[in-house]
C-alpha cells in the first residue's frame, strides 16, 4: 500500500490578509479586556485577594524553617521575635517513604501522570471544539448540551463505576469490552480518569475559543481548498494556542495537586507525590508539621510551568472571555 503524503494548504494574500485581521480583531478584544480589568476597583479587590493568598503562604514558608516544637506550640509569626532556623523539617521529608516509594520516586510518578494527563485531553478537546463549532451534523446541539451538562456531575459519583470498570472489564450484551486494568498496577487507568473528568469543561471552554475566529476566515480556506484537516492544522490550531496554553495549566495544576482520584487508581508503587505527603504525617497526623517543607518541595514544578506559560495564560484567559 503507497504511504499518503500529506497535502500542503496554499494560502493566498487574501486569505493571509484575513487571518491577519483575525488576530487583531482577538488582540484588540484583549485590549479592551484588560482595560476593564484594570480599572481601580478592579486593582483594590486584585490587592486584597492576593494578600489573603499570600500571607497564609508566607508563613507555611517560614514554618518549613522552624522546629516542630515551635511549630507545633506557637503561630508563625512569633518566629521574628525569636528567630531559629532549622533544615530539619526539609531533611525528614526528603527522606521520607517506604521500600516500595520515595520523593523522588512519587516526583517522577506524579510527572509520569500529569503530562499524558494533560496532553490526552486537550488533543480530544481541541479535535472536538473545532467540529462543534465548524462542521455541520446531526444532532450537534444536542451533544454539546450533553457534554455541557457532564460538568456539574460530581466527581465522587463515578468513582466507583470507573473503579470497577477498570478492574473487572466492561461487558456489553455479553461481549467484553472493559479495559481489565489493575486497579493499582500502573498509570494507564490514572489517565483515562483524569482525562474523562477534564474533557467536558475542556471541550466547553476551547469550543467558546475557537467559535470566535472570524468565519470568513475559514471560509477563504475552504475556498481555497483546505479540507478540515488543513483548517484545523494551520489555521484554528495556531489562534487557539493561548486558550490551549490556558487550560493546559488549569490541567496540570489540578492532576497535580489531585489526592482524591490518586487514592483510587494510582496506588502502591505508581502513587505520586500528593499521596506521599498525605502519608508523612504519620499514622495518627501526630507528624503535621512536615507538611510545611513538603508543601513547598511539591510545588516546585508546578511553579516553573506557570511562571513559564504565563503569557499564554493571561492572553487566553483574555482573549476568550467575550467576542470582538
Amino acid at each position: 500500500m503507497s504511504e499518503v503524503m500529506p497535502v500542503e494548504v496554499p494560502v493566498d494574500e487574501q486569505t493571509k490578509r484575513q487571518l491577519q485581521r483575525g488576530e487583531r480583531r482577538i488582540e484588540a478584544t484583549a485590549r479592551k479586556m484588560k482595560r476593564g480589568a484594570t480599572s481601580k476597583w478592579a486593582t483594590v479587590v486584585a490587592i486584597i485577594i492576593a494578600a489573603l493568598w499570600t500571607v497564609p503562604t508566607f508563613g507555611l514558608f517560614v514554618s518549613s524553617f522552624r522546629p516542630e516544637q515551635q511549630v507545633k506550640t506557637t503561630g508563625w509569626w512569633t518566629f521574628f521575635a525569636d528567630p531559629e532556623v532549622t533544615l530539619d523539617n526539609y531533611v525528614e521529608v526528603l527522606q521520607s517513604g517506604n521500600s516500595t516509594l520515595d520523593l523522588a520516586g512519587s516526583f517522577i510518578n506524579s510527572i509520569a501522570i500529569t503530562i499524558p494527563a494533560t496532553i490526552i485531553p486537550l488533543i480530544i478537546a481541541c479535535l472536538a471544539a473545532y467540529a462543534f463549532a465548524w462542521i455541520d451534523f446531526k444532532g450537534k446541539n444536542f451533544l454539546f448540551i450533553l457534554v455541557f451538562a457532564l460538568q456539574i456531575v460530581p466527581i465522587q459519583m463515578a468513582l466507583v463505576p470507573l473503579l470497577s470498570t477498570f478492574s473487572r472489564g466492561l461487558t456489553i450484551f455479553g461481549v467484553p469490552v472493559g479495559f481489565g486494568l489493575d486497579a493499582s498496577g500502573g498509570y494507564a487507568q490514572v489517565w483515562i480518569a483524569h482525562s474523562m473528568f477534564a474533557l467536558p469543561l475542556a471541550i466547553f471552554l476551547l469550543h467558546n475559543f475557537i467559535a470566535e475566529i472570524p468565519g470568513e476566515v475559514i471560509e477563504a480556506a475552504r475556498v481555497d481548498g483546505a479540507g478540515h484537516g488543513g483548517i484545523f492544522f494551520r489555521i484554528v490550531l495556531p489562534l487557539s494556542m493561548p486558550a490551549i496554553a490556558s487550560f493546559a495549566i488549569f490541567q496540570f495544576l489540578w492532576v497535580w495537586n489531585d489526592l482524591l482520584v490518586a487514592l483510587i487508581f494510582a496506588d502502591g508503587p505508581v502513587a505520586p507525590i500528593t499521596k506521599l505527603l498525605a502519608e508523612i504525617t504519620g499514622t495518627r497526623g501526630n507528624e503535621w508539621h512536615l507538611l510545611t517543607a513538603g508543601a513547598f518541595v511539591s510545588i516546585i514544578i508546578p511553579l516553573i510551568v506557570f511562571f513559564s506559560l504565563q503569557r499564554f495564560f493571561v492572553r487566553g484567559l483574555l482573549a476568550g472571555s467575550t467576542k470582538g
